[in-house]
């Protein structure tokens, strides 16, 4: 059987690839199985993506650079002042060892400062994962691709939040 005409079509081939490898060789049995998925880079270079929380929606443009992070036009430090903010949004790039080798720029409406950089740091972990496929585990095995679907519960009528009641009054 030769490397080259080799496909994976159910378990069975698996199996048969797997034999022919020795037993020390399981990344090469990975690079059969499971190939890379494509780069999404457009014509200037950049990758796009679109990050989520909560009521916030972030798109999020990550080209290499030297660590610049751009959000509405102003920079991380004026637009998100308190460092565990800041922290949150720089969490893709510690993860992956990539801190200060790209450059975002992004844009983010709705929702409060807390959902905003979740939305940022969500957008910036789906972009480096498309710029660099090969990152895509490490950033997935950190939770960082997963959207957080949790949102505020409306207010219902007849009630005087979501679901506190009116206080009640005998007489």
């Amino acid at each position: 059987m030769s490397d080259e005409t080799t496909t994976v079509s159910d378990l069975a081939d698996l199996k048969d690839i797997a034999a022919g490898v020795p037993q020390g060789d399981a990344a090469e049995i990975a690079r059969v199985a499971m190939p890379l998925r494509d780069r999404e880079i457009d014509a200037q270079g950049r990758s796009y993506a679109t990050g989520r929380r909560k009521d916030a929606v972030a798109r999020v443009w990550v080209k290499p650079g030297t660590g610049k992070i751009t959000i509405n036009g102003r920079d991380q430090e004026t637009y998100f002042a308190r460092p565990t903010l800041r922290l949150v949004i720089n969490q893709p790039f510690t993860i992956t060892d990539r801190t200060g080798q790209y450059d975002v720029i992004c844009t983010v409406r709705g929702g409060g400062l807390s959902g905003q950089a979740g939305a940022v740091k969500h957008g910036i972990a789906q972009a480096l994962s498309k710029y660099e496929p090969e990152l895509r585990s490490a950033v997935k095995a950190e939770g960082f691709l997963t959207r957080d679907s949790r949102v505020v519960e409306r207010k219902k009528y007849g009630k005087a939040k979501a679901r506190r009641s009116f206080q009640f009054s005998k007489r």
